[in-house]
């Protein structure tokens, strides 16, 4: 077979470094541009989806940046072991508190230390839930450390001693980190301002106003004996609101209604 192989969409060569790996190094930052770091085991795992359309096109530009710290190089020992079995027994292992203390040092270099300005959050199901407001107040700080466990979890000492935010992309159980990390920088990065085209659009998506979004539709306009609702092509823009606004709710009353009790309070 000839030619040259395709390219891999987020696949970097990355070799085993203390020090952060900046994915776009050859291109400009934007001065005071919003940055994540990532502390993983696996930083070939980035910029995966980061890399790919609006994200990835602001990544380019500057708009944002992206550094990922492999935990790898701070491991104990010859083989650079990072983890070590429970204590009190159990399945599993655990990352140890002093190979990822060394990582988070090497994180915290360069920026504040109050986590208003710079949260440092580490990936747990056992965390707090990620929501818009958390993507709406990281972006509004300067950047964020992103702890990606893997195993059992992490030793409790060192996130105590670090103060390190628990944060859980959902109710449910994963491998490893990485992809709620990707998760929740796609969330924060298209608030940024100069990443959406139009940045009106993100007063109108679901949560943003702590509702469910109303329904969207686009050509043709009669599809499958299903056509779209009339006030829509009426070209009245006040009763184009008024029924977005009723669908909004209806949707978050029916699907949510725990957001829709949070809404009716405030």
């Amino acid at each position: 077979m000839t030619g040259t192989a395709p390219k891999s969409h987020g696949r970097l060569s990355i070799s085993a470094s203390a020090r952060p790996r900046d994915l776009m190094a050859g291109a400009g930052r934007v001065k005071g541009a919003w940055l994540a770091r990532v502390v993983t085991l696996f930083p070939e795992a980035f910029p995966g989806t980061l890399g790919l359309s609006l994200t990835g096109k602001a990544l380019a530009e500057g708009l944002w940046a992206l550094e990922t710290i492999d935990l790898r190089p701070f491991g104990i020992g010859r083989h650079r072991n990072v983890d070590d079995t429970p204590a009190g027994g159990g399945a599993g292992m655990v990352l140890r508190a002093d190979v990822v203390a060394k990582a988070l040092d090497q994180a915290a270099i360069g920026t504040p230390p109050d986590h208003v300005r710079w949260p440092v959050v580490y990936l747990s199901p056992r965390g707090r839930p990620f929501d818009q407001a958390t993507a709406r107040s990281w972006a509004g700080a300067e950047g964020a450390t992103l702890l990606c466990g893997r195993f059992e979890g992490v030793d409790q000492r060192v996130l105590d001693h670090y103060a390190v935010e628990e944060v859980s992309l959902g109710d449910f159980v994963m491998t490893g980190g990485e992809i709620a990390a990707q998760a929740m920088i796609d969330a924060v990065v298209r608030l940024l301002p100069g990443v959406l085209g139009n940045a009106s659009s993100t007063e109108e998506e679901s949560h943003s106003r702590g509702l469910l979004e109303h329904p969207q539709y686009t050509r043709p306009a009669v599809w499958e004996g299903r056509e779209i609702p009339a006030v829509l092509m009426s070209g009245h823009h006040g009763e184009v609101e008024k029924w977005r606004r009723a669908e909004a709710e209806r949707l978050t009353r029916e699907r949510r209604p725990d957001l829709w009790d949070t809404y009716l309070r405030t």
